[in-house]
């Protein structure tokens, strides 16, 4: 059991600059490496490039987290004719759906966010 980790490792290769200007980064936040790595990979600004590659995932996950809800809302009708309660999804499925939906929307607003200042900067620039 002591080989077991809680939590799954998260990854990535840089070149030697770039490894150089992070760790720069990380000694002058005063942070440990992982907790600067969490909090620049959730709360930093994202900048989108608009492309089929970058939306195309984005438009599967929404559009499977919609059939998701889809069954639910199927299921809860069902339970409104039938009265029958073996058909709801339990407690955790709709947490668990709730827990996707927010952060799926959060990343949404946060990439359609970047995309608005690099829209914004375009504009300013071309002033």
């Amino acid at each position: 059991m002591s080989n077991q980790h809680k939590h799954p490792t998260i990854s990535f290769r840089v070149s030697n600059a770039e490894r150089k200007q992070i760790e720069a980064r990380i000694l002058a936040s005063g942070m440990m490496k992982k907790d600067y790595f969490v909090r620049f990979c959730i709360y930093n600004r994202i900048c989108v490039v608009g492309k089929k590659e970058t939306i195309y995932p984005l438009v599967q996950t929404v559009n499977a987290l919609y059939l998701q809800l889809l069954e639910m809302h199927k299921a809860f009708v069902g339970y409104c004719q039938d009265q029958n309660p073996d058909n709801l999804p339990t407690s955790n499925e709709i947490a668990e759906l709730q827990t996707s939906y927010n952060n799926m929307l959060s990343a949404i607003i946060d990439l359609l966010d970047g995309a608005k200042y690099l829209w914004e900067g375009d504009a300013h620039n071309k002033q």
